[in-house]
């Protein structure tokens, strides 16, 4: 979820730049192909991450990968990389992809690493910034951005004359173009797998491993499609649709965080301090009528900025991921009730992605003692590359405030194909509005900004949709939760479907966006199949007291 200033501009962030990621290519001879060997012919070099209070024995890395893959000599780009080495004798590495897209991995694993520490007893486990996010060449919108695209959120829109939001659209694009620099029309999920290869080859594996979470799932499904032959041990957990359009998913989304939302109101109302009372119905009426207040009338923020009540949707969404952030959110509302006191509330605004463990890193991705290896003079504002064009990591305090809604609008909208025309958007955007509004009273608002932020864009890629199904690898692990708020449990059985006869499904009976880090079952099974290669049946469940 984002706050103000970075929902502008995620709603803003639409660039003409984006000319589609570079799919792989099938070429007839060897002599047609590009020549990756310096890229696939490296090896990385560890040392100690830079900075205090680090988690003990993190080390930090880079790897480089061509900017296009179609043209390897037009430049390159580094990726930030982390690791906890195994305790005892490795067979090799286990990747992790946190999510997003947009979300930075290595501030994630230094925030939230024990989790996977039992990983360690058979691997070193790694993770990296995906192209385009953190330190690894970051996209940005640049400042301003959101008070030139304030009145593309659909109650701001002018209902005589929609094309003028769509208008101011199209000026953010160019804004985003020129902060984000070269990387920006080679980014997206279709590169960042083949980043994972280059990457797989650079840890002196013969096959990836790996642990995908929400849109990392996404990623581990691209990567299997593209180098079935290199997939060794793959869970995706907290599976993202493979098939489903940006309109489509933004609904499901409304609807599953209206959902959610109805379990936090019930739980919070059999407690005798929840600002909305104790009756759960009425508590739903009050949380909309708050809503609409604070929209009519927002209240000072933190620093003097008023916070609204879509500020306040946003906050609400971003807690309701994990039921460990519900004791903290009922204690937030009571104070924005009853004392009009926004600091407890904003805290949750951050824009953050709240890894498996509940814990919520930052949209810049910084954390107390945020590992990193030095920076290699990049320069800000340039899509991180250095004056000679090569993509050196970006200096951590550099990283851009919306690095991580920018990211996410260019890599969701480099990987769907569909834009509507001005005239479509102008013709349905009242039937989506009502639908929204019907999938969720709260969230249909904040949501139904997502069909509008690929407009202006030039297509992105079909290789998901057309080319990411009946994958010829070893067992895929997919794990989906019945209460996840973000990716509803259909989204894992038609993506199982999707990718054929080597899928199998864990069912996690719990709450709360992804299992690993809430549900001791799922943990264990996770585990087990990825240090022993033990797997569950396909269709057994985990309990919701795990």
């Amino acid at each position: 979820m984002l706050s103000t200033h970075q929902r502008r501009a995620f709603t803003g962030a639409v660039t003409l730049a984006l000319l589609g990621a570079a799919l792989p290519s099938v070429a007839t001879a060897d002599t047609d192909r590009p020549d990756l060997s310096r890229f696939y012919g490296q090896r990385i070099k560890w040392s100690a991450c830079e900075g205090d209070d680090l988690p003990k024995y993190l080390q930090c890395g880079k790897v480089t990968v061509p900017l296009d893959y179609a043209k390897p000599a037009d430049g390159t780009l580094d990726l930030a990389l982390a690791r906890f080495r195994a305790t005892g004798k490795s067979r090799g590495s286990v990747v992790l992809n946190f999510g997003g897209p947009g979300g930075p991995g290595v501030s994630e694993l230094t925030a939230g690493g024990k989790d996977f520490l039992g990983l360690t007893d058979g691997y070193d486990v790694v993770t990296f910034d995906p192209r385009g996010v953190g330190r690894s060449s970051p996209v940005s919108c640049g400042e301003g951005t959101g008070e030139a695209t304030d009145e593309t959120e659909p109650d701001a829109e002018d209902s005589n004359d929609p094309r003028a939001a769509l208008d101011l659209l199209r000026k953010a694009a160019e804004e985003c173009a020129k902060h984000s620099g070269p990387v920006l029309p080679h980014i997206g999920t279709v590169n960042a797998s083949r980043d994972l290869d280059v990457m797989r080859q650079a840890l002196g594996d013969k096959k990836l491993n790996y642990l995908g979470f929400s849109y990392g799932t996404r990623l581990g499904a691209v990567y299997a499609a593209q180098f079935p032959e290199k997939t060794g041990r793959l869970v995706l957990d907290g599976v993202d649709t493979l098939t489903e359009p940006l309109s489509e998913q933004g609904i499901a989304s409304a609807q599953g965080q209206q959902t959610a939302l109805a379990d936090f109101l019930d739980w919070c109302t059999e407690d005798i301090n929840c600002a909305f009372g104790q009756d759960s119905r009425t508590a739903r009426r009050d949380v909309v009528r708050l809503i609409e207040s604070l929209d009519e009338d927002p209240v000072p923020g933190d620093f003097g900025e008023p916070f609204s009540g879509q500020d306040l949707v946003g906050a609400i969404g971003q807690a309701l991921y994990s039921k460990e952030l519900w004791p903290a959110l009922s204690q937030a509302l009571t104070s924005l009730v009853q004392d009009g006191d926004t600091r407890g509330i904003m805290r949750f605004s951050t824009g953050g992605i709240t890894l498996p463990g509940g814990i919520t890193v930052p949209s810049d991705g910084s954390v107390p003692g945020d590992g990193a290896v030095p920076g290699d003079g990049a320069v800000p504002g340039n899509g991180g590359l250095t004056k000679d064009g090569e993509g050196g990591l970006i200096e951590e305090g550099d990283i851009p405030v919306d690095n991580l809604p920018a990211a996410l609008v260019a890599i969701n909208c480099a990987d769907d194909p569909d834009r509507p025309t001005a005239d479509q958007v102008t013709e349905n955007i009242d039937r989506l509005r009502t639908e929204y509004e019907e999938a969720s009273p709260v969230f249909g608002r904040y949501r139904l900004t997502q069909v509008l932020m690929c407009y202006g864009r030039p297509k992105g890629t079909s290789y998901i949709r057309e080319k990411v199904r009946d994958v010829d690898t070893p067992k895929v692990l997919l794990v989906g939760t019945r209460g996840d708020p973000a990716t509803p449990y259909r989204w894992t059985t038609e993506t199982a479907a999707r990718l054929g006869s080597s899928a199998v499904v864990l069912d996690n009976k719990g709450e709360g966006h992804t299992g690993y880090g809430s549900s001791k079952c799922v943990h264990r099974k996770v585990d087990d199949f990825l240090l022993y290669g033990s797997l569950p049946d396909d269709g057994s469940s985990c309990g919701t007291e795990e």
